[in-house]
Formats: structure tokens, C-alpha cells, sequence
């Protein structure tokens, strides 16, 4: 799929936004006073992810606190074709204090060849027969992976390091780092949303002889009234590096 083999130059990427906002939206002003991602059913967004070692692929994700009223979930892309139905019977869910328990369905799909920049939209139907629509605009640009990893790949008996840095993506806004024990892959330790190419370590978090990988993942933008949660996303290589005793 050569149309998203390179990041989304950011004087196509305005005008994609001004012909969104100045097509469908139009027509119905108060989508754009409430976030087109929302229903009263739930939580709409799909997003193209480059992971290593398999091709772009789409993410879809729908949220809902009504699941036992929600009866399919299919899913268009932007001239009218199906593109995939949520399976009801595969689902995460999300046990909140003091709030109803949510549930989240996500599939993975490889873009089709006939996916096309605009609004991906589902539409869920419940039990009722009633129907609710969200909407998702996708640019079908990908997202590079980070490069440039310190510690570096593979890297051995390093001393103590109190930071993980990257060189900055080209089209990412955010970053998160995950860093976990090589030996048994428990995660030691993530981030919130960094705005910087760089996550400060806690000075007790690693020891002396110890093997550990690290991952970034990079991301476009966060939760925006157009693309959602995020419109690209990537995820880096694992770093391995061991720490001198």
C-alpha cells in the first residue's frame, strides 16, 4: 500500500482538516459542538497502527457502558463499504469505583486496498432496534518508528542509565515508554504521555547484572475532536541492554 508508506506532510494534513470540517460537518453544525467519537451507546475510534514485524494495520475500538443492550457493531469506511463487525463476545472489561463497569471491544485488521482517507463511522444497533452512529476521520498516513534508542539496541554492561531517550518523530506529538525485565517480561515500569523525546528513570528501578528491554510508543495527537483518541500510531523495536554489576 505505497499511499501510506511515509508520514502525512503538514500542509496536506491542514487541508485534509479544513475539507473535513467543511464537508460532512456542515451539514449538521452541532456535530462539531460535541466530539463526533462519542454516541449515546459509547466510544468510537480507529486509528492505523505500524507495529515491527507485521504491516500497517488498522486498530478499531468501540467503548460501551450499555452492552447488554448492544446487539452488532458494524463498522464503514468512507464510501459506504463494510469493513468489519465487532464480535459482542470478545471484549476487555473496564471495572471502575464507583462507576458502571465498561466494556471495550477491539479488533485488528490490515487496511484493505481499497481504504481511502475520510470518515470511518460504526453503527451500533440495540436490542430496541434503535441505532446510534460515531465517526472517526483517518488520514491513512503512517507514523514512523522511533530510531536513534539510548541506551542503544543490544547495548552491554552499561552503567546505570537515568533516562531513555529517542530521537523525536517526525509527525508525533506524544510518546510513551515501557521498560520491562528481559528475563521473565514483567513491565517494571511505563509513563504518562510525554511531550519530549526522553523518559527520566527512578534512581532505585534497576540493578546492577540486570538484562531489561525497553519500547516506545509514538502518537500523532490525543484525544482530538477529529481523529480521536489518535489518528497514527507507532510502535518501536525492543531495546535490549544489560547493566554493568
Amino acid at each position: 500500500m505505497s499511499r501510506i508508506l511515509a508520514p502525512l506532510p503538514c500542509v496536506l494534513f491542514a487541508w485534509l482538516m479544513n475539507a473535513a470540517l467543511a464537508g460532512p460537518l456542515s451539514a449538521n453544525s452541532s456535530v462539531l459542538a460535541t466530539d463526533p467519537h462519542y454516541t449515546e451507546l459509547g466510544f468510537f475510534d480507529i486509528h492505523l497502527c505500524n507495529w515491527p514485524e507485521r504491516p500497517e494495520y488498522f486498530k478499531v475500538l468501540f467503548s460501551t457502558e450499555h452492552f447488554e443492550d448492544v446487539v452488532s457493531m458494524d463498522v464503514y469506511m468512507p464510501d459506504g463499504t463494510a469493513l468489519v463487525s465487532l464480535d459482542k463476545d470478545r471484549f476487555i472489561p473496564l471495572r471502575r469505583e464507583g462507576r458502571p463497569e465498561r466494556r471495550v471491544f477491539m479488533l485488528d485488521i490490515d487496511v484493505p486496498p481499497s481504504a481511502s482517507v475520510g470518515w470511518y463511522r460504526i453503527r451500533v444497533r440495540t436490542r430496541s432496534g434503535s441505532t446510534a452512529e460515531g465517526r472517526d476521520f483517518v488520514t491513512l498516513s503512517r507514523l514512523e518508528r522511533v530510531s536513534m534508542p539510548d541506551p542503544p539496541r543490544d547495548a552491554e554492561d552499561i552503567t546505570m542509565p537515568e533516562a531513555l531517550s529517542w530521537a523525536p518523530v517526525p509527525g508525533a506529538r506524544y510518546y510513551q515508554a515501557y521498560l520491562r525485565d528481559a528475563w521473565t517480561d514483567q513491565r517494571i515500569f511505563s509513563t504518562a504521555l510525554l511531550d519530549e523525546p526522553r523518559a527520566e528513570l527512578p534512581g532505585d528501578l534497576l540493578e546492577p547484572g540486570g538484562y531489561y528491554y525497553w519500547t516506545v510508543h509514538a502518537r500523532d495527537t490525543n484525544e482530538h475532536i477529529l481523529l480521536g483518541d489518535f489518528s497514527m500510531g507507532s510502535m518501536s523495536e525492543r531495546f535490549y541492554f544489560s547493566v554493568a554489576r
